[in-house]
């Protein structure tokens, strides 16, 4: 019964890599995803598969009480900020009333664990290093529908008696060290992006504002290995079914890199020149942020895998040539 997990978005780039683990550690794993942003490509066969929106709240209901889902990990969500920026309604479309629907789902079912992706984007901008008490104040459409999402959690937590998991994930990267899976469909994703200028034969690439009040002037983030989110999540899982708490939890590496940085390594990798183009900055973007992950590890007891960056810009660039 504890091994049935429900995942949202199993056929996304974080969903595929948690969906592979959870079935190495024998868990039974049932995906809905509407393949919006995911791709059949990544789908586990193994895993039972169901074509579906979140917001077909009975015929969710009826997939989690059908299977004796016990827990749900909730990934599906648009994930650009500078598109939420324009489309704000399809971000609070999908992104929050996808979740409330969901919560709905799961009203008098065997669900005890929801674990969801929320962001660092929930926090207030310029603030070098955060944890999971600092205050919260979204600057992109993005962050501001993931703590809607949050919040509502928190609320359905508390009437329905579940425990929840809040992930703030930091900037993912990286592909799964089995060269299964990665990011397929083009994203806003600088290391993505970069992946495929390099492979070109006169790679260049867009950086979006050099005037951040940051040591080179670019963006400074926290990135962390899309293999290390997948083992936060089945250890978090396992915890909290155990001691039968909710948190929320930060993960990132605990050290911030800037974009310039991060193109620098590519070129290092790669031995190619690029041709950088700047361009205005885009709306909704932070300007630094760096996770204090403390809480994290205190709670699972948790050291990162693949925490190097020549990884991280090694898989991707792989990947992104086995494509």
């Amino acid at each position: 019964m504890k091994k049935n997990i429900l995942v949202t978005g199993g056929a996304g780039y974080i969903g595929s890599h948690i969906v592979e683990l959870l079935l190495k550690k024998n868990y039974n794993v049932f995906i809905i995803d509407n393949l919006s942003t995911g791709s059949l490509q990544l789908i586990n066969k193994k895993a039972r598969f169901y074509k579906l929106d979140i917001s077909k709240t009975k015929k969710v209901r009826k997939i989690i009480q059908t299977n004796n889902i016990t827990s749900i990990i909730h990934l599906a969500a648009y994930l650009s900020v500078s598109e939420s920026e324009k489309k704000p309604k399809k971000y609070y479309k999908n992104n929050v009333s996808g979740t409330l629907n969901l919560l709905k789902a799961c009203i008098n079912t065997k669900v005890k664990v929801f674990l969801f992706s929320s962001t660092c984007a929930v926090y207030k901008d310029g603030v070098l290093k955060v944890d999971e008490n600092t205050k919260l104040s979204p600057k992109s459409v993005y962050g501001k529908t993931k703590l809607t999402g949050e919040n509502l959690i928190k609320s359905y937590s508390k009437k329905f008696n579940f425990n929840y998991g809040i992930f703030r994930f930091f900037n993912v990267a990286g592909a799964s060290s089995s060269k299964k899976i990665g990011l397929i469909k083009k994203a806003d994703q600088l290391f993505k992006n970069l992946s495929i200028a390099f492979l070109k034969k006169n790679p260049q690439v867009y950086i979006y504002g050099n005037k951040y009040n940051t040591p080179d002037g670019t963006c400074i983030r926290d990135y962390i290995h899309v293999s290390d989110i997948a083992d936060i999540h089945i250890k978090t899982l396992n915890k909290i079914f155990n001691v039968k708490k909710s948190i929320i939890l930060n993960c990132g590496y605990g050290y911030g890199i800037s974009v310039l940085k991060v193109i620098n390594i590519f070129k290092k990798v790669t031995k190619k020149k690029i041709k950088i183009i700047v361009k205005t900055k885009r709306k909704g973007d932070m300007e630094k942020i760096i996770s204090v992950s403390k809480k994290l590890k205190n709670f699972i007891n948790w050291k990162p895998k693949y925490s190097s960056l020549y990884t991280m810009v090694k898989s991707s660039i792989n990947w992104e040539k086995k494509l």
